[in-house]
């Protein structure tokens, strides 16, 4: 049995808005949330691990640099959230940090695999006073698979109802979907771009960080054509093991297929339904399509996308919620994850579910590094 107490879960995803940080209480195999805390990057910071990610920055020093920058802010997070709780360092058994994504590669010769997260793991616990478990990609691309997605057995020990097939998705940068069959994890992958492309969209022509609500894309109509040009990319017949991320989904993937006379305002409601259908698609193709589907992560709060999945998901008879309806708030499921995975590294117990990263075996996630 994993163990059971208060643990800290530190995420930060590939949109690079911020930090969030939850304090959980594990008991009985249900994680229950105490406390929460975003913290939002610095925009400095957040210029370079943009220009990182792109590749615009290509020196070890500035890597190791930056590792180090975003270990203390992952640290200083966590103080923050405890901080605003009654509990000490000492009250903790461990922190569960999922680091920054800066690259996703985890296709190719089997030699060039990898997934990179930074966010050095012991600033975090010196600056914290807490053993913290992190690096949790790595080892399951060491086992042939693709380090992604991690979050299908938490889904499945939170989310799972017996007699019922559900889809948990998580729209992030890219959104991604657990398939469960009662507590079975039946699939998982990534399906296509989330957040990502409609934030670099509106950056691009507004300066906003995001579409609030999706208010911009509800104003305007798809561009059909467009919209059948974007879904012929390989990715979205691509069978699992299946995981990707901005290294694909960007705006130069999106500016090679513009025509340069298109309205702004209708290519952000064709990305808003470009997601709506990366992500219905997915589940359509499952073996046994989802009798209801719930949303975690940043998309389920733009109202216009979650209406355009309303849309396509009414046709399929799939009902949509979020996952606030089944106990735990839709904005922190991420972050409670890694929680709950450095909890199953602690008891020596695997993290990943072989049958949808591809990984050759079970196995446990992440390195220790101890208080």
């Amino acid at each position: 049995m994993a163990p059971q107490g208060l643990f800290i879960g530190l995420m930060s995803g590939t949109s690079m808005d911020g930090i969030d940080a939850v304090l959980v209480e594990l008991s009985d195999g249900q994680t229950h949330l105490t406390d929460t805390h975003s913290q939002s990057y610095d925009p400095a910071l957040r210029s370079q691990l943009a220009a990182l990610a792109a590749g615009d920055i290509d020196s070890v020093d500035k890597l190791a640099t930056l590792d180090r920058a975003v270990g203390l802010e992952f640290g200083r997070a966590a103080n923050a959230l405890l901080s605003r709780s009654s509990y000490k360092p000492t009250d903790i058994t461990a922190i569960g940090s999922h680091g920054q994504t800066v690259r996703h590669r985890p296709h190719g010769p089997i030699e060039g695999r990898y997934s990179l997260q930074i966010g050095d793991p012991s600033s975090i616990t010196e600056l914290t006073g807490i053993t913290t478990v992190a690096d949790f990609r790595r080892r399951d691309i060491a086992a042939g698979g693709q380090g992604a997605p991690l979050v299908p057995l938490f889904h499945a020990s939170q989310f799972g109802q017996d007699d019922q097939c559900r889809a948990i998705v998580n729209i992030g940068g890219i959104s991604n979907a657990t398939l469960l069959d009662g507590s079975t994890v039946a699939a998982g992958f990534d399906c296509g771009p989330g957040n990502t492309l409609l934030d670099a969209w509106i950056r691009r022509h507004s300066g906003d960080a995001f579409d609030a609500d999706g208010a911009w894309s509800a104003e305007h109509q798809a561009d059909e054509t467009l919209l059948s040009q974007l879904i012929q990319d390989p990715y979205f017949t691509r069978a699992g093991p299946r995981s990707t991320g901005p290294e694909l989904f960007n705006l130069k993937w999106l500016d090679a297929q513009l025509n340069g006379d298109t309205n702004p305002g209708a290519v952000q409601a064709t990305l808003a339904e470009l997601t709506a259908f990366a992500i219905t698609n997915s589940v359509q193709r499952c073996e046994r399509p989802p009798e209801a589907l719930f949303i975690c992560g940043g998309g389920a709060r733009n109202t216009d996308l979650m209406r355009r999945l309303h849309t396509r998901l009414t046709a399929m008879h799939v009902r949509l919620g979020t996952t606030d309806e089944l106990g735990l708030a839709s904005e922190w499921v991420e972050a409670c994850a890694f929680a709950w995975l450095a909890s199953r590294t602690l008891a020596g117990q695997p993290g990943n579910a072989e049958r949808v990263t591809g990984a050759s075996g079970p196995r446990v996630l992440g390195a220790i590094y101890p208080a």
